[in-house]
């Protein structure tokens, strides 16, 4: 066996429809295409969403809402967590990569600490954000906050 004599398998390969090569082709005339209409002649698409000329969904169904660009979304992590975090793996600073590991929050997410639940371990805690009663509780049990 030689380059030059490899074959495709038989009834492999398929020869292409030659369309719009005349009437002895058996594909001339409409070239497949039917008979008039935008989608018969040349340079022809369709817009996106097109509906043949009915008003298009995206512009029967109203609008409502809306969406602030600027919006900062946070992963929401109460204390009590923390506790039982640092109870488990016997730590006292948490910071994001202490909660990525434990599986509370993904690579990219921001860290809000909230207040709720009981803190009775002094820690180190550094997030991104804290609410209010989540810093009182922290300080209170005499640990420090830090604001990444």
């Amino acid at each position: 066996m030689n380059l030059n004599n490899l074959r495709p398998a038989k009834g492999s390969v398929k020869a292409s429809k030659r369309i719009g090569r005349g009437q002895g082709s058996g594909r001339g005339g409409t070239s497949t295409r039917g008979h008039k209409g935008a989608k018969s002649r040349s340079g022809y698409s369709r817009k996106f969403g097109f509906e043949g000329g009915q008003m298009p969904l995206q512009r029967r169904v109203p609008k409502f809402g809306f969406k602030n660009v600027n919006r900062v979304e946070y992963k929401a992590v109460n204390i009590e967590l923390l506790q039982a975090i640092a109870e488990k793996n016997n730590v006292t600073v948490i910071d994001p990569e202490v909660l990525r590991n434990a599986g509370l929050v993904s690579k990219n997410d921001l860290v809000k600490i909230l207040g709720n639940g009981e803190l009775k371990a002094k820690l180190e805690v550094k997030a991104h954000a804290f609410s209010a009663s989540a810093t009182k509780a922290i300080e209170a049990a005499e640990g420090t906050v830090v604001k990444l």
